[in-house]
């Protein structure tokens, strides 16, 4: 196993259930760094949703997941979670996290589950180069030290290039092209957003919830995405769940995509209008700026009337018709224009990777060269986040783990494609 992250701690768990030696090279001092911090280190590890709205929910190469679902789905992730010891919970939108709140729990959970089954951990050990016999089929792996480590298979899952601080610096793709595999251009995936605005800035930290984002796309002709969920102003554009989520789908040119903010997706125009008489009605002599507060939160309500062009201190009873419906439009279409993404010291995730293609769904093993398996972020797979994107790990970990325990039992030595 060539890391010790998600994919790689569960392939390790399932090819050591088979009984066979099995060695775990990490290069960083410790198991699951990247683990440590997915749900702002609270641990989301998996989401309940049923399996087709699980797949909706990967954006790249969905239909490769079904065979890594069925050898470990959602519910049975949550399963072995439970019979290591792990006490979990589900909150909004089936998130599932370990009721302790802590994601190490789930590497601790993990390791202890190795050591039990005599799985031999290198830490601080870095894999140079694979190995391969004079037929081109697995022969093991060297590290930098100058170890030459024999072994019937080798499962990759270093993992992508986001949050390069845990360790995550590509090295599977150089060992992926070294065996002729095709890799998908990268890119930063999950990240926040910067906007041409400039003042996201001034609300920099603050959350909002229950909104509906919509990015459309050459000039509002289609909307490539809309969903209503929780998102934040950082200081230069915008994050949150929605923003993260909306990232992994937007195209290279990101002038031709605009953004939208509804800030009341509950009401539609006229009865958002109704409910801003209703307030003005409720305070005549107020000034504008504090009815605002009781439509959204007091800093966001200031730059929703400098969009809508409108002064805040103007009395309630004082706003016309036509102000009135421009102050709603706005409300209900707060525009903002795309200028950059964060790059992969913030991403959660890494768009590309190794081409699915190339690799049999059935087992994570390479169509190229017999015993060499693939699991995890390395991989051509993405998804929202929520949890999906670690159940990839999982799954795909667990699969090869399997997979390539059964090839060095002589039990899946099929011919390669």
């Amino acid at each position: 196993m060539i890391g010790g992250g998600a994919a790689g701690l569960m392939a390790a768990l399932f090819s050591a259930q088979s009984g066979l030696p099995v060695t775990l090279l990490e290069k960083n001092e410790k198991l699951g760094k990247k683990i440590y911090i997915t749900g702002k280190g609270r641990g989301n590890l998996t989401n309940t949703a049923e399996r087709e709205m699980f797949l909706s929910r990967v954006f790249r190469n969905p239909r490769f997941m079904y065979a890594p679902l069925a050898a470990l789905d959602n519910t049975a992730t949550m399963d072995l979670f439970g019979s290591l010891g792990l006490s979990l919970k589900v909150e909004r939108g089936g998130r599932v996290f370990p009721e302790s709140d802590h994601a190490s729990d789930i590497t601790a959970a993990l390791t202890r589950a190795l050591r039990d089954r005599r799985v031999e951990i290198r830490l601080n050990d870095a894999v140079k180069d694979i190995i391969e016999d004079p037929n081109g089929d697995c022969a093991g792996v060297e590290t930098l030290a100058g170890d030459r480590i024999e072994g019937g298979a080798v499962i990759i899952a270093t993992g992508g290039l986001s949050y390069p601080s845990t360790g995550s610096t590509g090295d599977g793709y150089g060992f992926a092209a070294r065996l002729g595999h095709s890799i998908r251009e990268t890119s930063p995936g999950l990240v926040p957003l910067e906007t041409v605005e400039t003042w996201p800035g001034e609300l920099a930290g603050l959350s909002l919830k229950n909104v509906r984002l919509t990015a459309f796309q050459s000039h509002r002709k289609k909307a490539l995405y809309s969903e209503m969920g929780e998102m934040l102003f950082t200081h230069s554009g915008i994050s949150g769940p929605l923003v993260l989520t909306l990232s992994s789908l937007l195209p290279k040119d990101l002038s031709c995509i605009s953004l939208e903010i509804d800030l009341k997706p509950a009401l539609d125009e006229q009865k958002l209008e109704n409910r801003l008489l209703r307030d003005l009605a409720q305070a005549p002599n107020r000034q504008l700026s504090a009815v605002m507060d009781g439509l959204v939160p007091h800093r966001l309500g200031q730059r929703v009337l400098a969009l809508a062009r409108i002064p805040g201190s103007i009395r309630a009873n004082s706003l016309q018709a036509p102000a009135r419906k421009q102050l709603v439009n706005v409300l209900k279409h707060v525009p903002l224009a795309i200028s950059g993404t964060g790059g992969y010291e913030e991403a959660i995730i890494t768009r590309g990777g190794v081409d699915v293609k190339e690799i049999d769904p059935a087992t994570m093993s390479s169509r190229k060269h017999k015993g060499f398996y693939f699991a995890g972020e390395v991989l051509d797979l993405d998804a929202a986040t929520g949890g999906y994107n670690m159940q990839i790990a999982f799954s795909t970990g667990a699969l090869a783990g399997r997979s390539a325990a059964e090839f060095v039992l002589g039990k899946g030595k099929a011919p390669i494609q």
